[in-house]
């Protein structure tokens, strides 16, 4: 069923963007492969992120990891289900991690969002090591991908999803091919620099002045919050959540 529900939505996608008005440029594309399998890694700005990389992967379809707490939901755990994305709960992550290496052995694309939170900063955060441990098992590229613009639409505590001929921007870059043996965390680190640096050039080639603007990172004459305050809100935040649950 994933296999038309997929298609359907990322067409929905697309006229959506059309009637929005949106200005999507997309570069890099060659750089997925026609066939087998790949894990996409991407920034996280953004709730809109996974269909903007949905866009970008050059007509393969991607099935993205996301929290448990999604597929619980009474709408959006139909669509989670219908689009075959990948459950991962914190408590038992292995469950994620062996449904993810069989798709992988299946010639599936992954996607995956390393930071595991979406980046108040607006810059690349600590990386988890899972992607880069998963295409070094499975013997797949590692492919490193810089997503700006989406969270002008929709980020944490703000959304504002109508604003015509707002620019996005999709940077594919060259895959890293991590081995079985390789350091997971050298490789986790090659892919934030290379991520770093595609979101660099996506930041510095952006239409847009983002000075004195909320959405703009601290370096460049944003306002948004430095790494590290950004870093303690997640903590603080991570934290006020494991206190609800308990």
């Amino acid at each position: 069923m994933g296999d038309v529900i997929y298609p359907a939505v990322v067409l929905a996608v697309r006229v959506a963007s059309h009637a929005l008005g949106l200005r999507i440029q997309i570069r890099g594309d060659v750089n997925i492969p026609a066939a087998g399998g790949a894990v996409i890694v991407a920034n996280h700005a953004s709730y809109l992120d996974p269909f903007a990389v949905a866009l970008g992967a050059s007509g393969r379809s991607v099935r993205f990891l996301a929290l448990q707490e999604l597929f619980d939901h009474r709408v959006y755990g139909l669509m989670m289900r219908g689009l075959r994305q990948i459950p991962v709960r914190p408590e038992r992550g292995g469950a994620a991690y062996c449904a993810t290496a069989d798709a992988l052995k299946s010639g599936e694309v992954v996607g995956v969002f390393a930071e595991a939170t979406i980046a108040q900063s607006f810059t690349v955060q600590r990386l988890r090591t899972g992607a880069g441990r998963l295409a070094g098992a499975a013997g797949v590229p590692l492919i490193p991908v810089a997503v700006w613009g989406t969270h002008r639409l929709w980020t944490k505590d703000r959304r504002e999803l109508i604003q015509p001929r707002l620019p996005i921007t999709v940077l594919i870059g060259e895959p890293l091919r991590p081995t079985l043996h390789d350091d997971p965390e050298e490789v986790t680190e090659q892919l934030r620099v290379a991520m770093q640096a595609l979101l660099d050039c996506a930041q510095r080639e952006y239409p847009c002045s983002g000075t004195e603007k909320w959405w703009q990172p601290e370096h460049l004459g944003g306002t948004a919050p430095g790494p590290e305050e950004a870093a303690a809100r997640d903590a603080d935040e991570n934290a006020a959540r494991r206190g609800q649950v308990s």
